[in-house]
């Protein structure tokens, strides 16, 4: 029989399992109302979203129409007559330029964000809304998957539950068999133990009646023996029945546990993350990625576009420019910033002479007056050049207030978690009150001394222009009546020889000894644009037959005469180089060595006419000249290449421009490097040759100027010296700076060494010794002491 405490616990492991499915099925309903809560979240998520970004639509809109409101309130003013004249000579002032950008940018933002406004309607919120339609449908399914998958598990666990019933009733009954059988055994080895005990009792008695005693009670034993074999047997066979039974139940039943763990652990483990991956987040957080992706697009180009605007308001603002700025004003208004014609001598009662008269008795007069002059001019400039130091040092100090960099304001911009405001941060720098007024101050006090001294630095400058003027008639016309008349016939001839060999144009001649002179080292020489109205003055000069850049005067813009250069060759009727050799030259262009290269351009160009030739080896000499002093003037034979090139050589039409340019170019550097080897020299091509000085070698040949050449001038002078027989006392000089002689004729010294003077070699060369050596010495960079020589 089974014990009342096994039937106990077999009761608690039966409500044990009951607990663990009741605790199974309370979660699977607990995950449906999860399932159902994240669906809600989900939808409401969205539904925000949208809120949000309909929202935002509204306030671009709002902005755009505000910005567009304030584009066209100013683009109002600006579209007068005189800036739609601005515009259409694309002669804006750089702070015109960054205003009109800054105007522009704004109605750039306007539309972008008007852009940003539409994309937010009609493209991402759709997108929600069809990520929450399709989010809510695919949960309903992924609920009915999830329901049966729970059903499922469910009929598993009745499954088990059933076995696990089988089996404990077949191994009860397997139980109960065997403890029958374990009593039949018992009551067998009783049975048989009472009768060895008779059969001991029983043995002294009689034969006769003990026999027939024996033979019944055997009887009866055998009888009794024989149904407790049979109960036996039956209980036995019972009890292997029942035994069977239990063991194919318990069989079935750990099967079945083994199952149903494993359908547990499939569905907690596998089936519920595959129904929320793959059912209940179907395309979720991809579509989500989509439309918030396209939030990021609209924004990351609307920042594009923002920037590209920026870019061009910064490259603007780089290109502030006071220089060029006053250079457009004066060619806006030419006709109000262009000098007025000279004043002509207006003679009185027929008086016809224009001329001073340097004749006696006045001569001794107009002598002591330009010794006069030269003794107040040198006083005059001494003076006026420390006013000018002094005025640049304060210009100097004005630049570093107005241009110190305070426009960093980044750290405005680095919050804290404190969650400081901006205008906390700001009040603390450069904009605060006590800043302001104390730099106002210091600027205004600057600002007044460095005018006071402008103002005394143009007025001695107008003097002097005025002394010297009248300093330079009276030395010219002093200079001119005390020449012989050999000395005349000899100019005279010399005029002569140079009318007849107009080798080298006026133009070419005096703008290259001129640059020569002076713009050797002048930085971006012939790249940077010079004043228009300046090239213009002096380009009408020329073309009257006047020399503008004659004489010892350096007040010209280097880079105006620059231009004209470069613009008399870009005007030619016909280019310097021909277009009938254009691609002879371009075929030299292609070879790899420069010699071989050299060689075969000297070939195509010997076909030219003499007289091209000539003002080519003139220019090209003067070019490498140039180029010697890239480290100065930082215009190396490519970059004087990329400026001379569009001028000397046209690009036939039918031709790639980019490409072919690009090989004009490369010509145009290897006839600077390689000049001396391509062009032929003096005595295979008689004519002009540049030497470093600035002038030709051959005087004879040079069509223009008395001074063309300081050799060649010192010489002249000095003839008329000695056939005047008017010799000069040596006067003392002092250096106002310092001077590297460029030939073996000109003399070195340093500013304040003290030099000898002999007598004038030109109008822009002494005879003089330095150091125990005679040579030439430059007058602009010289102080005369004592008197000038006539």
């Amino acid at each position: 029989m089974t014990s009342p405490a096994k039937f106990k616990k077999d009761k608690e492991i039966i409500a044990e399992y009951d607990t663990q499915v009741k605790e199974i099925r309370a979660q699977l309903t607990e995950q449906m109302k999860c399932l159902d809560q994240q669906c809600e979240l989900r939808v409401q998520l969205l539904q925000d979203l949208q809120d949000f970004f309909r929202k935002k639509a509204e306030i671009e809109m709002d902005y755009s129409r505000n910005l567009e409101k304030l584009a066209e309130r100013f683009l109002a003013k600006t579209r007068s007559t005189k800036d739609q004249q601005f515009k259409k000579d694309q002669n804006v002032l750089s702070p015109v330029n960054c205003w009109n950008l800054l105007l522009n940018q704004v109605k750039r933002e306007s539309r972008d964000h008007t852009t940003l406004s539409d994309i937010y309607l009609n493209n991402i919120i759709p997108r929600f809304v069809q990520v929450s339609e399709d989010s809510g449908r695919l949960f309903k399914k992924s609920k009915e998957v999830g329901q049966q998958l729970q059903d499922d598990l469910m009929k598993v666990l009745n499954e088990l539950y059933s076995v696990m019933k089988t089996y404990h009733m077949y191994n009860a009954d397997s139980i109960s068999a065997q403890s029958k059988l374990k009593e039949a055994e018992k009551q067998e080895e009783k049975q048989i133990g009472k009768s060895v005990k008779q059969e001991d009792r029983q043995t002294p008695r009689s034969p006769d009646s003990s026999s027939n005693i024996r033979i019944e009670e055997k009887h009866v034993r055998r009888s009794s023996v024989k149904k407790i074999e049979k109960m036996k047997e039956k209980r036995q066979a019972k009890y292997t029945e029942n035994k069977l039974k239990a063991i194919k139940a318990r069989n079935e039943y750990l099967l079945a546990l083994e199952a149903t763990n494993a359908s547990v652990f499939k569905y907690y483990i596998h089936d519920l993350s595959d129904l929320i991956d793959q059912c209940c987040d179907l395309g979720y957080h991809a579509s989500l990625n989509r439309a918030l992706r396209t939030f990021l697009s609209a924004e990351l180009n609307l920042e594009q576009s923002k920037h590209e605007g920026l870019d061009a308001i910064e490259n603007a603002v780089e290109n502030l420019d006071a220089t060029s700025d006053k250079q457009r004003l004066m060619e806006m208004y030419n006709n109000v910033f262009c000098p007025p014609m000279k004043f002509e001598f207006q003679p009185h009662m027929g008086d016809m002479a224009s001329q001073l008269c340097a004749q006696q008795p006045v001569q001794s007069e107009l002598v002591q007056r330009c010794q006069q002059l030269q003794s107040r001019l040198s006083t005059l400039k001494i003076e006026n050049e420390e006013v000018k130091k002094t005025m640049e040092a304060t210009l100097q100090t004005i630049q570093d207030i107005v241009t110190v960099e305070d426009f960093d304001v980044s750290d405005c911009f680095q919050y804290s978690n404190s969650m400081e405001s901006v205008k906390s941060t700001v009040s603390e720098t450069f904009m605060s009150k006590p800043s302001i007024a104390k730099r106002r101050a210091n600027q205004q006090e600057t600002e007044q001394f460095y005018f006071t001294k402008m103002k005394e630095y143009l007025e001695g400058r107008n003097l002097i222009t005025k002394l010297q003027a009248k300093h330079d008639l009276l030395q010219k016309t002093l200079g001119e009546s005390q020449r012989t008349d050999c000395s005349l016939a000899r100019r005279s001839s010399t005029v002569r020889k140079q009318d007849s060999s107009q080798a080298i144009p006026l133009v070419v001649e005096s703008c290259i000894r001129f640059i020569s002179r002076h713009g050797l080292q002048h930085e971006g020489i012939f790249r940077v644009s010079g004043s228009q109205v300046e090239v213009n003055d002096i380009k009408n000069a020329f073309e009257r037959g006047e020399d503008p850049l004659a004489g010892d005067q350096n007040d010209h813009d280097m880079d105006s005469i620059a231009g004209v250069l470069k613009l008399y060759f870009r005007g030619l009727e016909h280019p310097l180089f021909p277009k009938d050799i254009f691609h002879d030259l371009m075929a030299c262009v292609t070879m790899d060595n420069l010699q071989e290269r050299a060689l075969h351009i000297r070939k195509v160009l010997l076909v030219l006419p003499k007289t091209t030739l000539i003002i080519m080896r003139y220019l090209f000499a003067f070019l490498n000249h140039l180029s010697q002093f890239s480290e100065e003037n930082m215009m190396d034979p490519y970059n004087l290449a990329i400026c001379f090139g569009p001028s000397l050589m046209s690009v036939p039409e039918g031709h790639d421009q980019v490409s072919c340019q690009a090989h004009v170019n490369e010509l145009i550097k290897t006839i600077i490097i390689q000049h001396e080897s391509i062009f032929p020299n003096p005595r295979e091509l008689e004519g002009p040759v540049y030497s470093r000085g600035g002038s030709t070698e051959d005087y004879c040949d040079s069509p223009h100027g008395e001074t063309t050449s300081v050799e060649d001038s010192t010489q002249d002078v000095t003839t008329e010296h000695h056939m005047s027989d008017d010799e000069c006392e040596p006067i003392e000089a002092i250096a106002k700076f310092d001077y590297v002689g460029r030939t073996a004729r000109e003399l070195s010294f340093k500013k304040g060494a003290s030099l000898l003077l002999y007598q004038r070699a030109s109008d822009d060369w002494w005879e003089g010794r330095h150091n125990g050596i005679d040579g030439l010495i430059p007058h602009q960079y010289i102080v005369v002491q004592d008197t000038l020589i006539s």
